[in-house]
């Protein structure tokens, strides 16, 4: 599995690879019950602390995205029983997205044609 981390970029790293789980999931490149690499071995792989690893698997577990156990680690969860309503932190990020298109000059149709083009 690779994650792209930008040192220089103000979302803390655990956040960051957070994000790239998430992705990957979204987009297919992490299946459904795939193991994921460990603590230790990702953040050797990555050249971080394996506490930043470690904060990161703990999230997507409190979040619902993977679970985990001793003998196997961690693994993206089956079943991704979520309700079809975006969490609050989503849509403080959605609104800032927008924003930022608005004063940009970005027309509604277009920032809609950008959101499908992500959603496939």
């Amino acid at each position: 599995m690779i994650i792209a981390i930008n040192e220089y970029s103000d979302i803390p790293i655990y956040l960051q690879i957070r994000n790239q789980i998430v992705l990957g999931i979204s987009d297919g490149r992490l299946q459904p019950g795939e193991q994921l690499p460990t603590v230790r071995g990702l953040a050797e792989e990555m050249g971080v602390n394996s506490m930043t690893v470690n904060k990161a698997y703990q999230l997507l577990k409190q979040e619902g995205y993977i679970y985990t156990d001793r003998r196997n680690g961690a693994k993206v969860r089956e079943q991704l029983n979520f309700s079809p309503e975006l969490s609050e932190e989503s849509r403080e990020a959605l609104q800032r997205v927008i924003s930022e298109a608005k004063i940009r000059g970005i027309t509604k149709e277009d920032f809609c044609k950008i959101c499908g083009k992500f959603y496939e």
